[in-house]
């Protein structure tokens, strides 16, 4: 078990009808917020009404920043920070799922810096400060709501990077499970995916296993995504399912999954990345097709140990060829596709996936070369 240190600033408020609780955290911070959403949805489910309500009975000003896609693009982003300083906001709230809230990180971010925004993604500039960010989670997956980093889609150069900084922790993130009540079955489908690839990248990739405590609560935290999500599946109206899935997707991003673990790297997303910049595909949906293809791959290079221990523990199978059959079969059973062609993506574009990945791989500092990235992709045709 390696040396670790392990912080997390951000307060969590959660349960129900806590989303009016940011009214007051967010006014102790600033006085005119940008508020950050997507395409709508916070207006249909009641958060807009409840949080916007709360902003103003605290005597925040409220300047809007709606139309967030759900892969964060370059362009919206910088459209934000310059909105947010014309209008002289001093705080950021968010309200949605993962790419709200990681738009909102960038704008925060930017809204302090006097140069390009991008900078930030592709290594050549530092975060040392951005405005402070309170979030209200409508969509359990990520883990923005509790961690440090954020992804955004360059457009103009298909390149989707992540940035990370402590000044991006959010301050305060209310869950609220009743705002998923309503979610899609694919947005359920797509957080599980996420939460689970969030929790086996550190998990099989580590280059010492001998983590049990950590290892445990991968394997609690899995149960918990897999168990919740089957549940909501057969009945959507079922509370504590949807808040075990709330907070199990929010504890499998915010550290303490990978405390311990040492000389780990984020491969699976580092290869999605690759096919939601260039098929805008869900981010979920595309680490569906990933994960199994790489675990196969893990399994040719690294043997079997991690992915039976894994498949025991969360599964209840015992061999490794039997666990990523597991995962498949989940991933199919919560409406997700795991073969590239299911989501229109056509075999003969692995070269140019790869070589697409390889500029994020290269970023990240991971020891890939473009054929193994391809040898990989080639197990999800």
């Amino acid at each position: 078990m390696q040396n670790f240190t392990f912080v997390n600033p951000t307060r969590i408020i959660f349960g129900k009808a806590v989303v009016a609780k940011l009214g007051p955290e967010a006014a102790a911070a600033g006085k005119k917020a940008l508020l950050v959403y997507g395409g709508g949805s916070i207006k249909k489910n009641g958060v807009y009404d409840v949080l916007t309500g709360a902003l103003k009975a605290n005597g925040v000003e409220i300047v809007e920043h709606a139309g967030v896609k759900p892969n964060p693009a370059l362009s919206h982003v910088k459209a934000g920070i310059e909105k947010a300083k014309a209008n002289g906001c001093d705080v950021v709230v968010a309200a949605g799922g993962g790419s709200v809230i990681d738009e909102a990180k960038a704008i925060a971010a930017g809204a302090r810096f006097p140069g390009d925004v991008w900078d930030f993604f592709c290594g050549k500039a530092e975060i040392r400060e951005a405005l402070p960010l309170f979030t209200a989670l409508t969509l359990p997956a990520t883990g923005s709501e509790m961690n440090a980093g954020c992804v955004v889609t360059n457009e103009a150069t298909a390149q989707k990077y992540s940035a990370h900084s402590p000044a991006l922790f959010p301050r305060v993130s209310a869950l609220d499970p009743e705002t998923t009540l309503t979610l899609p079955r694919a947005q359920v489908a797509n957080g599980a995916v996420d939460a689970l690839a969030h929790i086996i990248e550190g998990y099989f990739t580590t280059r010492d296993a001998d983590a049990e405590i950590t290892d445990e609560v991968v394997h609690a935290l899995a149960r918990s995504v897999v168990a919740s999500t089957l549940r909501i599946l057969k009945d959507p109206a079922d509370y504590n399912a949807r808040a075990s899935m709330m907070w199990s997707a929010t504890l499998a991003l915010n550290g303490l999954a990978t405390c311990g673990y040492g000389g780990m790297n984020f491969i699976n997303h580092a290869i999605e990345h690759s096919l939601s910049a260039l098929y805008d595909i869900a981010h979920g949906a595309g680490l569906a097709i990933v994960m199994p293809a790489w675990f196969k791959h893990h399994l040719e290079t690294a043997g079997p140990a991690r992915l039976e221990k894994f498949g025991a523990a969360v599964f209840g199978v015992k061999t490794a060829d039997e666990t990523i059959l597991a995962f498949e079969d989940f991933f199919r059973k919560a409406g997700a596709p795991v073969r590239l062609p299911e989501a229109g993506i056509p075999p003969e574009d692995i070269p140019k996936i790869a070589a697409n990945a390889m500029g994020l791989i290269r970023l990240w500092g991971m020891k890939h070369e473009q054929p193994e990235i391809e040898k990989i992709l080639n197990k999800a045709k």
